[in-house]
């Protein structure tokens, strides 16, 4: 890493505020239906009619948390920061802030006629690539250089992490595919994606090799 670099603070910082904006804003989408609007209907009914807003809040809230709680692991990894990871947090930050808006756009069209329903479930999965994407970038971006790492980490390790983020982004890809053939499914999808990247997926890549680990202890010893 080369030029000037910063420390994490400030980007944790920021970052932090952006994610708890956005996973703010989810909940806006979640209408009280007024007395007026019932026409008839019991209020019971008309809170069970709106369930494809529960279920995209849902969804997206478990998202961005899980983005959120692999940003701070993953900031733990480096000490400091060059502008260009800067420029990879600003990336993914611009994905993070825009997820508001295909979950209220999913949650309208969801039970739309086929069409609709595809296109806005299209919108939202392209949405979730972009992320995966800016993840993944900024992940590279944060261990191209172990000069500025807490903790030497092994290629071997840094090619697993690799393997698993490049199997969660072709799932993200396939959801487009999904989203045409059936919207709920794709949103089901997303939240089984969330649910696999609740495992650290960057622990080995933090974790020293046995053989390593004993080099350390004999160099130590007396």
């Amino acid at each position: 890493m080369t030029g000037t670099t910063f420390s994490t603070n400030r980007l944790e910082a920021f970052s932090d505020g952006v994610f708890a904006i956005a996973i703010t804003l989810l909940v806006l989408d979640l209408n009280v239906p007024e007395p007026d609007s019932l026409h008839g209907r019991s209020l019971a009914f008309a809170l069970a009619h709106q369930w494809p807003a529960y279920f995209a809040y849902l969804v997206s809230f478990l998202v961005i948390g899980i983005i959120w709680i692999n940003h701070h692991a993953m900031c733990a990894l480096a000490r400091r920061v060059d502008r260009t990871t800067l420029f990879a947090n600003l990336f993914l930050l611009l994905t993070v802030s825009v997820i508001p808006f295909p979950t209220r756009l999913l949650a309208t069209y969801l039970t739309a006629r086929h069409t609709d329903a595809s296109t806005a479930a299209a919108i939202y999965a392209a949405t979730m690539v972009a992320m995966g994407l800016a993840f993944t970038l900024l992940f590279l971006a944060f261990t191209r250089d172990a000069r500025v790492l807490r903790t030497p980490l092994p290629p071997q390790a840094l090619r697993a992490a690799g393997w698993r983020f490049g199997i969660g982004g072709v799932c993200y890809l396939a959801t487009i595919a999904i989203a045409y053939l059936s919207p709920v499914a794709m949103l089901a999808t997303h939240a089984l994606l969330a649910l696999y990247y609740c495992f650290d997926q960057l622990a080995p890549a933090r974790t020293q090799p046995p053989r390593q680990a004993h080099q350390a202890d004999d160099e130590g010893s007396p």
